[in-house]
């Protein structure tokens, strides 16, 4: 079986785009933290009407995950993209992270609770894009060399049959994507944590 090529995939999806008439289409972005987001805003701001969702019971520490929602909010209102792009916040909820992961405390890295905690996190997304009729929704995660892009994909995939919302094919770590959020992380000073945010994932780097 071949294995499919995302990046080819989002590129024949925006040449369509951008020959059709009627405008942007909208896409709701799941978005972790700023320096992920960071390329992935810059790549397809062009292509797309975005709000991006905060969503990220993941991260149990509030003063981790206030900070990064904070730089997320800099970057935005430091960069000329703020302007064009809106934000859509969720409330801090580590309890239901925590409810998720109960009996995967000790997964590895990459094992079944990462898959659990992506579900979660694309669900949510799936559900408030398919509430606001947006044309299609997506996640920053696959920039992350750490994380698994056909997982994604497929769990994307799934949920947007289950919603009827479009999922935007991508590994936005292709075409140097990770190199360039590196270099707009260090043009705008962005905090870019070590870790994912989970306190499992802390424990065992």
């Amino acid at each position: 079986m071949n294995q499919r090529n995302y990046q080819k995939e989002l590129d024949q999806l925006l040449q369509r785009l951008s020959g059709a008439d009627g405008g942007k289409r909208s896409l709701l972005l799941h978005c972790c933290c700023a320096p992920c987001s960071s390329y992935v805003l810059e790549y397809l701001y062009s292509y797309f009407d975005i709000t991006i969702f905060f969503y990220n019971p993941n991260i149990v520490e509030e003063a981790e995950y206030q900070k990064r929602k904070s730089e997320l909010i800099r970057y935005l209102s430091e960069t000329a993209l703020g302007e064009r792009i809106q934000m859509m916040d969720a409330d801090y909820d580590p309890e239901r992270f925590l409810r998720m992961a109960e009996g995967h405390e000790n997964d590895p890295e990459r094992g079944e609770r990462c898959r659990r905690c992506f579900y979660l996190r694309l669900s949510e997304t799936a559900e408030r894009a398919a509430e606001g009729h947006y044309d299609y929704f997506c996640t920053t995660l696959s920039i992350s060399p750490h994380k698994n892009a056909d997982l994604l994909m497929a769990l994307g995939e799934e949920l947007a049959e289950k919603y009827k919302v479009n999922y935007l094919p991508s590994d936005f770590k292709k075409r140097n994507g990770y190199k360039r959020s590196i270099e707009l992380s260090s043009q705008y000073h962005l905090y870019r944590q070590d870790y994912c945010g989970c306190i499992y994932s802390r424990r065992q780097g």
